[in-house]
């Protein structure tokens, strides 16, 4: 049989789950007192005859003998449960194998009746690895049928039915080790999938109000120093009326990003890029058309530009800011300070999401010095990239 990653090995198919002990309950499981009386009403048919031998006519000492160590494997069945836990491992199989071993007693002491040991290969077959339930009870029972022919009895359906009842209770406990370890693993997959998500909302957030940010940041600090010189009024107010739309663009944006309902457009993110870089007096040389990217990939490259720019704004002191596109590639280029050593965490996003439609996304010093940030997907994986939703429009709005 083949193994696939991630798969989940329930069954008797592999070495390890023929070794490894029951898995804990995910859940709550059955209530102690439930137990106790299911379990009372199990052993009651067992118990019964050997009171009402106990209570008429003369107790022998033989008798008195057997009662003992019935009421003993009784107990033994009433409280198995309160053993299966994973730090008393070696408590359960002290406790399994005595249990056993009070069975076959008993089954030597009721004239070689093998049906008292269904009690003791039910408990191993829940309590231990399948493999010592294996050994354990088909050791019991085989011993049983040595007995057997060793007095000369010959007749073995009883044992039969009492393996058959064991190979059923096997089963059983098998099927429940497959239930525990599929909840388990749904628990595991419910985990996953909320860090998932967490990741997924702090990298959209981040492109988000990253950009969106700073971008309101340099309009603002462009409007006080306006106001400060006291000369163009009318351009401050201009500023300010375009750091309020920001504002609510921006709400509207982290809205839709909770909702998963936004779609970034490359055109709108070389407006907006355009817009940002005016406002910070960054000289841009920014394309007016966005329809020689391969619609697919301008999402992705519309998260890269976003980022790129706020990083630039941010962090480089550049002057001049050069942006290139291409069929499976996008570059942002100016001419500052550089960026730091280790990448952050909108560089290590933009990684992601390109790694995601099978490209990379480089970030170098140039010769002549500055930043560059390339971005490029491979045309061999390009083929496999789906459409994106919803797809710019030709000629942009830049």
């Amino acid at each position: 049989m083949n193994d696939y990653p991630g798969r989940v090995r329930t069954g008797l198919d592999s070495r390890e789950n023929w070794w490894s002990d029951m898995p804990p309950r995910t859940g709550r499981g059955p209530r102690p007192a439930k137990w106790a009386v299911l379990g009372t009403a199990f052993v009651l048919p067992s118990f019964i005859p050997t009171v009402v031998e106990l209570t008429t006519g003369g107790v022998t000492a033989e008798e008195v003998v057997i009662a003992g160590f019935l009421v003993a494997y009784g107990a033994c069945y009433l409280l198995f449960p309160l053993v299966l836990r994973p730090s008393r491992r070696k408590r359960t199989y002290l406790f399994s194998v005595v249990m056993l071993l009070l069975g076959l007693v008993l089954v030597f002491l009721h004239d070689n009746n093998p049906y008292i040991l269904i009690y003791a290969t039910a408990v191993l077959a829940f309590t231990l690895p399948p493999a010592w339930a294996v050994i354990l009870d088909g050791g019991a029972l085989l011993l049983v049928a040595g007995v057997h022919l060793v007095v000369g009895k010959d007749d073995f359906g009883d044992l039969i039915a009492v393996a058959s009842i064991t190979a059923a209770m096997f089963f059983m406990a098998n099927l429940v080790r497959a239930v525990r370890k599929l909840e388990a693993a749904n628990q595991e997959i419910a985990t996953l999938a909320v860090a998932g998500e967490r990741e997924r909302l702090a990298r959209d957030l981040h492109d988000i109000l990253g950009h969106s940010l700073t971008t309101i940041t340099v309009k603002a600090g462009l409007a006080r120093r306006i106001l400060e010189s006291g000369k163009d009024d009318s351009r401050a107010l201009q500023e300010i009326s375009e750091v309020e739309s920001l504002t609510r663009s921006a709400l509207t944006d982290i809205r839709a990003t909770v909702s998963e309902y936004r779609e970034v457009s490359l055109s709108a993110e070389v407006a907006g890029a355009r817009a940002a870089l005016r406002a910070a007096e960054i000289d841009a040389e920014l394309p007016h058309a966005v329809d020689n990217v391969d619609p697919a990939l301008q999402r992705t490259f519309g998260y890269v530009l976003r980022e790129a720019v706020t990083n630039v704004l941010r962090h480089s002191g550049a002057k001049r800011v050069k942006v290139r596109f291409g069929r499976t590639w996008l570059e942002v280029e100016d001419d500052g300070e550089g960026s730091e050593e280790k990448p952050g965490n909108g560089l290590r996003g933009l990684t992601e999401r390109l790694a995601a439609v099978g490209g990379t996304l480089t970030a170098t010093t140039p010769l002549g010095g500055g930043w560059l940030v390339r971005a490029e997907v491979p045309e061999s994986a390009l083929r496999s990239v789906a459409p994106a939703p919803l797809s710019e429009p030709a000629g942009g709005c830049a």
